[in-house]
């Protein structure tokens, strides 16, 4: 079931990715000769409609659509090759804008499901409120204690006196800091286990107020109260920019460090490590499901913009060379260059496959 699970995933998000193409070529007036859903051998046809073929195929692993002369194998009107350069870039693009806005809807729908998601102290009138632990400072008298980022910090009391603290971040700074080198102990759930560990409050904890006791834990509040469909979307937008600047900032890291000769592949996740990710996410209900989701559109989009040849990032590098030179790039350059592009992406695909058996086994 969990397969199935990832090959719907996929094939959604695929297909989602080519009718951002599907759509841009008809606003642009470029004939799209077939939107398929699978790869073929051809399955059946649906039928014909304004020109284009839809059809069903029978390797269930994504889709396509075919643009006549997106090969250059034709210039007539109508035809990809023939369209202003401009609109072959939007073309290009469209695939890649369609899985943001799909990734920002799915994230709305996992908020709209409920799932954890951080709230500021003022908002804090929600049910099913929890504190947790987002930072410790290393060698901090909390770290000393064993307090690591993302346990759940259910009471904080002072050990003379059995005073507790209000759990909402600011209170419970307050508390802390007006007990230096007084001893509390600290109650947090990690992993279903309860534990209570003394911590000692010291200065010079934290940089910025040494003058303040603290034991150098940083604390958000959480919340898993489902929203309505307009504060969802609005929420989501930010998730949205944040998954795509964060998934940018470690492709480049990856590509910096293959570059450099030193590729670090271990945390980068293939079909196989998929499908442990989306079981784990299957179990916590659907909202994570369909924010996973939403990242795996991210990364469908950012990964598609690479310049490598055979992804949207390769064909575009080529159409502004194109638009530079003002003329084609040569026909066996850019066949040798898909074929480089081809050999990576599928050398890349057998190294993350081999990394994701390793995890699974290990």
């Amino acid at each position: 079931m969990t397969i199935l699970l990832v090959l719907g995933i996929l094939v959604f998000l695929i297909v989602a990715h080519e009718l951002g193409h599907f759509i841009a070529s008809k606003i642009f007036r470029v004939k799209v000769e077939e939107f398929g859903i699978g790869y073929p051998p051809r399955g059946f046809t649906f039928g014909t409609w304004g020109g284009t073929e839809y059809t069903i195929n029978w390797l269930p692993f994504g889709g396509f659509v075919r643009l006549m002369g997106e090969h250059g194998e034709t210039h007539q009107r109508g035809s990809f090759a023939a369209a202003p350069k401009y609109a072959q870039a939007i073309i290009l693009v469209a695939g890649v804008t369609m899985n943001a806005l799909v990734a920002w809807f799915l994230f709305a729908g996992a908020l709209h499901v409920g799932i954890p998601r951080v709230i500021p102290e003022g908002k804090a009138i929600t049910p099913n409120i929890q504190l947790f632990i987002n930072t410790v400072v290393d060698g901090s008298p909390a770290a000393v204690a064993g307090l690591q980022s993302g346990d759940e910090v259910i009471r904080v009391e002072d050990a003379s006196t059995g005073q507790p603290a209000e759990l909402k971040p600011s209170k419970v700074v307050q508390f802390i800091g007006s007990r230096g080198g007084k001893q509390l102990e600290v109650t947090y759930k990690r992993n279903d286990v309860v534990t209570t560990v003394p911590v000692t409050p010291a200065h010079a904890v934290v940089e910025e107020s040494a003058n303040r006791p603290a034991i150098g834990i940083g604390l958000v509040l959480v919340t898993d109260q489902s929203l309505a469909w307009g504060p969802a979307l609005k929420d989501a937008f930010p998730s949205t920019m944040q998954a795509l600047k964060d998934t940018a900032a470690g492709l480049w890291t990856l590509l910096r460090a293959a570059a450099a000769g030193q590729p670090n592949l271990q945390n980068v996740v293939g079909p196989v490590g998929l499908v442990d990710f989306v079981g784990n996410a299957s179990k916590h209900g659907l909202g994570h499901v369909l924010a996973l989701a939403a990242f795996i559109s991210i990364n469908l989009a950012v990964i598609n913009l690479v310049p490598i040849p055979a992804l949207d990032g390769g064909r575009l590098f080529l159409l502004i060379v194109e638009a530079i030179i003002r003329r084609p790039p040569h026909k066996f350059t850019v066949q040798v260059m898909n074929f480089i592009g081809v050999g990576l992406i599928v050398l890349l695909m057998v190294t993350v496959t081999y990394h994701d058996i390793v995890r699974l086994l290990v």
